[in-house]
Formats: C-alpha cells, structure tokens, sequence
C-alpha cells in the first residue's frame, strides 16, 4: 500500500529538535514527506501541497483557514507535535470532518515536574532564604518566616488539567493532604484521583500552597481576582505554570510587595512583565521565563509522542491525544 503523503508544518528549525534518529525512521516508514523540510506557511512558498493527506504540525503552525484547507483538498488529519491546537486549529478544519491529535499529555510532564518542584522549593522558602543569605553571608535564621516544609501542610490545585492530574500523582510522596477545585471534576473522579474537592473560595481560604493548572479560556480570565487573592492566608505560596492571564497582576502585586504571600511564577501578565516590574526584585518571588514545558531534550518527547498518534491513526486506533471539537473550549 502507499504511504500517506505528509508536510511537515513549524518552524523549520523545529524538526531536528523533535526528530531523533530513530524518530526520523520511524516517521519516513509510515509516510511520504512531500518535502524534507519543514514549512512555516503554506502559500506559494510550500509548493503544490495538493496531495497531502496528513498534516505533522508544530511550534508556529500556520493557520488552517478555509483558504488554507482550499488548497489541501486531500487531508485528512492533523499531528501536532505539541500542546494546544488553539493558535493554529479553527472550526473549519472539524467542519470538514478532519481528524486532530495533540501531544499536550507529553507536554504536560515537564510542566507537572517543574510545578513540583516549585511547590516543594515554595514550601521550603529557597527564594526567600537564599536572597537572605545572600545578603547576610552568616548562619540561616528563619525568624519572621511564615511556616516551613511540607509536612501537615494543604495544598490547593486548581484544575484537574493534563498538567493538574500529574501534579495530583507527583504530590502523593508527600505527607499533606491535596485539594482539588474543577468545575468539571465529578466527585467520583477526585475520589480516583484521592483529592478533596472544594469550591474555589474554599480552596483558596484553606491551602498553604495553591498551585494553578487550568486552561486559559474566556471563562478563566481573572480568576484569582482581587477579592479571591484577599482570601488567602498570610504565607500563602502561590504557584502558576499555566498562563498569566489567569491571575489579576496588579491586585497580586501589593500582596507580594508587602510579603504576605509568596509565589512561584513561571508566566505572568504580561510576559514578559514590564522591565521595572517588582516582580524581578522582589526576594519572595521566583520569576522564571515561561521554562516549564518542554524546552532542550525534553522537545524529543513530543516528537516522540507525534509520531505514536500518527501510528495509532494510520492502524486505526485510538488516538490518546485526538482533541474533538465539543472540547476545544474547555481545553488550554
């Protein structure tokens, strides 16, 4: 049987990154690269794209417009070697019936890892300790600090997301007890998943660390306004590896000046922030630039994973990450 002809669509120095070896191999088995390279548009520039039957698409997609998917009356589906299809994806592309994976899973295991870590070194106080000894060259002296450590302590995650069930799993070698706020989340999957799950004004009121993993949607804008960052209680660490704009910055901000709350922000609102924010300076904060998911190594297991859903379709199985149209809004 012929092989499918496949564009691979990113940024063009993308590939090398995603594409191992064996990757590569395995990828040239199961389709026909119209073009060796990588295209970041697909106008005159990507040639006679007429034939192409599967889409492998990356960090930079170009848009899949009706006038794009004009052009491509032969495909059928859409790889995508990375987390959200938002950016690129519209509902034409599910109007034509087309098939459309993701490999967000994959990406959400830096993150999941990088958000541990961050609640653990947030429990701990490294920022505020280390800025201190910094400072002081002399014996630590943890006078003044709110409370230390993980043990006994609660902790909130908001959102029950790829990212959010992973950090749910890593927070099991802890002894603290794990709150779950998802409006989504039935009772029956947070007792799988052996959290507690809480309205969000409860959550916030009663954690030690919140940690935010949910989408960023219309519905989420906002969501820690000014009145829900007041419910917080003094020595709050807070933890956002989702998207800034879930987060109001300017009401966070006088919480963080004046030390009642700590927190660890790998995005913010902007990003980057204003270079005079206080958010670079502020001993309490560990402001990270957007490192979370999956940068270096980690990229090959996206590729990876794309290349697993692309198997998975061309045999006829269920792909793990297919993203279906009725969920498109509720995902990041």
């Amino acid at each position: 049987m012929p092989r499918p002809r496949a564009l691979l669509a990113m940024s063009p120095k993308l590939p090398a990154q995603l594409f191992d070896e064996r990757q590569r191999e395995r990828l040239e088995h199961l389709v026909d690269l119209v073009r060796p390279d990588a295209v970041a548009a697909l106008d005159d520039s990507a040639g006679d794209i007429g034939e192409v039957e599967i889409l492998v698409t990356g960090w930079n997609a170009p848009r899949l417009d009706p006038e794009t998917l004009d052009r491509m009356p032969k495909l059928r589906a859409v790889v995508h070697a990375a987390g959200t299809v938002k950016t690129f994806v519209t509902d034409e592309v599910f109007a034509r019936g087309l098939r459309v994976t993701s490999v967000a899973d994959a990406n959400a295991v830096p993150v999941a890892e990088y958000t541990f870590a961050a609640i653990l070194f947030g429990a701990k106080r490294a920022k505020p300790l280390a800025e201190w000894y910094r400072l002081n060259r002399t014996s630590r002296d943890v006078t003044g600090v709110h409370w230390l450590g993980t043990y006994g302590i609660t902790i909130g995650v908001i959102g029950a997301s790829r990212t959010g069930r992973r950090v749910i799993s890593l927070l099991r070698s802890l002894d603290a007890a794990v709150q779950l706020h998802d409006p989504y989340c039935t009772p029956a999957e947070a007792t799988e998943l052996g959290v507690t799950l809480v309205g969000l004004d409860e959550l916030l009121a009663t954690s030690d660390v919140v940690t935010v993993n949910a989408p960023a949607t219309p519905e989420t804008r906002h969501m820690l306004d000014a009145r829900r960052i007041g419910l917080m209680r003094d020595g709050t660490v807070l933890v956002n590896t989702a998207r800034g704009s879930l987060i109001d910055h300017e009401a966070l901000l006088p919480h963080l000046v004046s030390g009642r709350l700590d927190a660890v922000l790998d995005v913010a609102s902007p990003e980057p922030p204003a270079p005079d924010s206080p958010l670079y300076d502020l001993p309490n904060v560990l402001l990270t630039p957007h490192i979370a998911g999956a940068l270096g190594n980690e990229v090959a297991r996206l590729g990876r994973a794309a290349v697993d859903e692309l198997a998975a379709y061309l045999d006829g199985r269920p792909m793990p990450g297919e993203v279906l149209a009725e969920r498109l809004r509720h995902l990041a």
